[in-house]
């Protein structure tokens, strides 16, 4: 009986330190539904003008964290998103905006202007330049609105470790839904025009919606002997075994109860 107490205890112990580290966030997203980020800062725009948040964020709008030279997932995360909008019966400057900015404070509106550029050219539609905007700013500022949207990434040499999601965030700059892409062979990830779109009218609304599902893609170097981009599974795998682990304590737990009460 003792030993069930302790085994009990000890499982408790587990699930307690695992909550403690889920919570923790070193590099990832930590949602922060139903919040509001600061509207009142200030980037410069690919113009080099300076702007505020405030005037961007006039309607529904999808906001992410990037940067212009990554080597890995931000390129194929906005050609998604071009695509998206592409397919998508919603109009960019009528129905939302989209803001993009860069969480390396070394670029400049000149980095930033050049990928506006390419990610313009793949789209079909002509959409006002004014509703996508592609921002640079100071560390300090970049830092608090990553902070406030729950985006925690890590500089890591010249490059760095993130995730990739999509926020939207209504024109009070409340947060209302995170969309993390899947994947898809075409270009390493896919949205779904319907999900885009409901995320988007949802967002009009101010409702906010939990996340049914995630797929962090923590993004590092791109591998060019395979043609691929390098996503740890670290986590995966931990959470995979803390499963096992707990399932073979209630297993045992379980089984020794019932033999107790066998001999009762």
């Amino acid at each position: 009986m003792k030993r069930n107490i302790f085994i009990l205890y000890l499982c408790v112990i587990l699930i307690s330190i695992a909550s403690a580290n889920q919570q923790q966030v070193e590099v990832g997203i930590d949602e922060q539904l139903g919040k509001s980020i600061s509207l009142q800062e200030s980037f410069k725009d690919e113009n080099g003008n300076t702007v505020m948040l405030k005037d961007l964020f006039t309607k529904p709008t999808v906001f992410a964290f990037v940067y212009y030279n990554c080597p890995g997932i931000c390129s194929p995360l906005l050609m998604e998103l071009s695509d998206v909008i592409n397919k998508s019966d919603l109009v960019p400057g009528v129905d939302y905006n989209v803001v993009v900015i860069s969480m390396d404070e070394h670029e400049t509106p000149k980095d930033a202007i050049e990928r506006k550029q390419i990610f313009f050219k793949s789209l079909d539609k002509n959409i006002p330049p004014e509703s996508w905007r592609f921002l640079t700013g100071d560390s300090l500022t970049i830092k608090k609105v990553a902070d406030e949207v729950g985006f925690h990434f890590k500089r890591q040499g010249k490059d760095f470790l993130h995730a990739g999601a999509f926020i939207f965030v209504d024109k009070n700059g409340k947060i209302c839904r995170y969309l993390f892409p899947g994947f898809s062979d075409r270009s390493g990830f896919a949205i779904l025009p319907f999900d885009f779109k409901m995320a988007v009218i949802e967002t009009s609304e101010g409702k906010i919606s939990p996340t049914i599902a995630k797929v962090l893609q923590f993004c590092f170097r791109y591998d060019p002997e395979g043609k691929t981009y390098i996503i740890s599974l670290t986590r995966i795998f931990g959470v995979i075994i803390l499963i096992m682990v707990g399932a073979f304590i209630f297993f045992f737990i379980s089984k020794r109860k019932h033999a107790f009460i066998k001999k009762r």
